[in-house]
């Protein structure tokens, strides 16, 4: 697995603040939202960075996956009973990247999916799979390589995870944007969710140093830069087209599961 610049990631991890790690590796968050394309695809370990999560924005982030994945009429969820930092959670597979409005638009997948479209570039996760005794660890900025030690440790330890609407992003043939269909119209109380997902999310461009204010509801620290070790890529055109996989690059027919 290599990275945009060109520097192999034997075993990337991205570390994301609490709730939004917990809700990836639990198959309740779907897409994972960037102001950067991925610069992989294929398994992604995910850690939790060191800030505990206060309520208010466990409580908000809930409240949005509860109301969005409603209107797919799914109504059980069940959400993580702890959000523990500063620990290594466990994978995802990133399948592909699209813009929001690939996304936003996107009539082959779920609407809920689709309501996810929250950031510049979006990640498409599927098969999560969550450690049995989270690892304690140091994360980093960007996407970085895991130490080996930590690896072979955790690759052992992974359960899979059935989350509450698992989607198999399509495969290549027919991605088909939909911009002509009505746009969904929303329930006062999923635009009041979707309100509250966005300023839990702007929060930490508030705290972040040289007033970078993230797009992604889930980054640490959102500058424009990768770490790798010993090694460090600078995206050069912020407006480049999405990665996306191979799987995506023809499109998408008609499936989820």
């Amino acid at each position: 697995m290599s990275s945009g610049g060109g520097e192999r990631l034997r075993n990337p991890c991205l570390t994301m603040h609490q709730p939004w790690a917990s809700l990836l590796v639990h198959g309740i968050k779907r897409i994972e939202g960037r102001s950067w394309p991925s610069p992989v695809t294929g398994r992604l370990w995910i850690h939790a960075a060191s800030k505990v999560p206060d309520p208010e924005t466990i409580k908000a982030m809930e409240d949005f996956y509860r109301e969005i994945y409603a209107v797919d009429g799914i109504t059980d969820i069940t959400f993580p009973q702890h959000y523990p930092v500063s620990r290594l959670l466990g994978c995802v597979e990133v399948v592909g990247c699209v813009s929001c409005q690939e996304l936003a638009s996107w009539e082959h997948v779920p609407q809920s999916v689709r309501l996810e479209a929250l950031t510049d570039f979006c990640w498409l996760c599927e098969n999560p799979q969550k450690l049995v005794v989270p690892f304690e660890m140091r994360g980093y900025q960007g996407v970085y390589n895991l130490e080996r030690r930590i690896y072979e440790g955790a690759v052992r330890g992974l359960i899979p995870v059935q989350g509450p609407f698992p989607v198999n992003f399509p495969l290549p043939g027919s991605f088909q944007s939909d911009y002509a269909k009505p746009a969904l119209e929303k329930s006062p109380s999923l635009t009041a969710a979707i309100a509250g997902a966005r300023a839990a999310a702007t929060q930490y461009s508030r705290k972040n140093h040289n007033n970078v204010a993230p797009t992604s509801t889930s980054t640490e620290e959102t500058q424009q830069r990768f770490h790798w070790e010993n090694h460090s890529y600078i995206m050069q055109n912020q407006s480049a087209e999405p990665r996306r996989s191979p799987r995506l690059q023809n499109g998408a027919p008609s499936r989820w599961h």
